[in-house]
């Protein structure tokens, strides 16, 4: 073992009273070892005995951004592959062993990674373990296996983006914003690439990145910490490093100009923009106060944004805002449905209006403090189960090679003040750094207007 050091975890839960606006903290303290096998895996461990439930998460430093042209939806198809069976473990075993044991397990694609994850019985430590290593080390990869997950997939295309309303505007959005391929293309992939993919094209891919000194396992719940070190030793240190996967450049050019695009969804029953500018990427401060600022703007009915252009104006039936929290390059979108009739150009003004009072309008302290107070309580909500733990301690310490990140995330955001929230909205809420798609409802079989590059889906 290379590495080995213990933190401290420590998670503040705001609870606002309901007849106050004062605030209470309650503290919890949980300690993690960080260890790093000689084969690069590297291994968080955390104590939790609340329940006799143990949390497994191995996160893999892959995801669509991975990708090359021409070889897109790798990433997420091997999401599929990965319960297709190894060398000790039949195809959809898997699944079964686990929920015969009383767990439950599951597998999640991104652009910045893939992860696979499991709950089960604190006694049942050591199949968790073998199954996780099992894959890791000795994925069946067949050509039956292709071809059947290749036709899951293709279904579930059909069914999230093909058969869905906006199904195609919330692909499309990446591909009009970004001009670095990394972030430009779907996770889902083209159809045409996985059809035309091979055997060795799947293989040679596992070989590239489902290695131990590319994956990041950890593990919350009812254990002994030394103990679970021994297991994970036992399991996964057989398996061999491999040469680093090559880097990705995710350059990507100012923006210096608008983009807009429209699409016609016959499937939509109302118009909707979506709006898109360049950002800073994730755990940086101005993705900080990005993050607060679309909590003033669209978190609840008393939000600028729901109050502008549902209430008031009635220029819309919902609005959204959110900070895209990508390893590289991320964005802040904006969606807005428009009423049936009402007029799309006052709607889009009335959203970059609402934009514009934060550059030269101050906030108010108690939107601030709202603001704030429920950022920081959904981060210490979302850390509320092992599994969940699990999953946080494991990215943290894959993206920004530190899990103790997660000491500090809630604080980070309380700390965001109102001229933070006015230079971001100035830096980067400007026109020249968005990109706009308007959808718009149409029939099937009338006249449309495709979004260049629509032809590849």
């Amino acid at each position: 073992m290379l590495r080995c050091t213990r933190w401290k975890w420590q998670a503040v839960i705001i609870a606002t009273g309901i007849f106050g606006s004062g605030t209470g903290v309650v503290s919890q303290t949980v300690e993690f070892t960080d260890t790093t096998l000689q084969n690069g895996l590297r291994v968080i461990i955390a104590e939790d005995h609340v329940a006799p439930v143990i949390s497994i998460a191995v996160n893999y430093d892959v995801g669509s951004r991975n990708e090359r042209r021409g070889l897109t939806g790798f990433a997420h198809l091997f999401e599929h592959m990965m319960f297709e069976g190894s060398e000790n473990v039949g195809d959809g075993e898997h699944f079964l062993l686990i929920a015969n044991n009383g767990g439950d397990v599951n597998g999640t694609t991104d652009k910045d990674r893939t992860l696979y994850f499991e709950r089960l019985p604190s006694n049942q430590l050591d199949l968790g373990l073998f199954l996780e290593a099992d894959r890791m080390a000795s994925l069946d990869i067949t050509q039956e296996n292709l071809d059947n997950q290749r036709q899951a997939v293709q279904e579930e295309r059909r069914l999230r983006i093909d058969n869905q309303p906006y199904g195609h505007t919330f692909e499309t959005i990446d591909e009009l914003a970004y001009s670095n391929f990394a972030y430009s293309h779907s996770t889902i992939g083209s159809m045409t690439d996985l059809t035309a993919a091979t055997v060795v094209d799947i293989a040679s891919f596992f070989r590239t990145y489902y290695a131990p000194n590319n994956a990041v396992l950890a593990l919350v719940g009812d254990i002994d910490a030394e103990v679970a070190l021994e297991k994970v030793q036992q399991y996964f240190g057989r398996i061999p490093r491999q040469p680093e996967p090559p880097t990705v450049d995710l350059t990507e050019l100012p923006q210096t100009e608008e983009r807009r695009a429209s699409y016609d969804d016959p499937l939509a029953r109302l118009a909707r923009i979506d709006v898109a500018y360049h950002i800073p990427e994730s755990l940086t401060a101005d993705h900080d106060a990005l993050s607060v600022l679309a909590t003033i703007l669209s978190s609840g009915r008393s939000s600028r944004l729901y109050q502008a252009i549902v209430r008031d104006t009635q220029l819309g039936v919902n609005v959204g805002v959110f900070a895209v929290s990508n390893r590289g390059p991320s964005l802040f979108r904006l969606v807005g449905i428009a009423t049936p009739g009402a007029d799309l150009g006052a709607l889009e003004t009335a959203i970059y209006n609402q934009i514009e009072r934060i550059k030269v309008e101050p906030v108010e302290d108690w939107e601030l403090a709202k603001a704030r107070n429920g950022a920081r309580r959904s981060f210490v909500s979302s850390l509320g189960s092992s599994l969940q733990r699990a999953i946080t301690l494991s990215r943290y310490a894959l993206f920004y090679d530190d899990p103790s990140l997660i000491n500090s995330r809630a604080e980070r955001v309380g700390a965001v003040s109102a001229e933070d929230l006015r230079r971001v909205a100035s830096t980067y809420l400007n026109e020249t750094n968005r990109s706009v798609i308007i959808t718009v409802p149409r029939p099937a079989g009338a006249q449309t207007d495709q979004v260049p590059g629509q032809e590849n889906f």
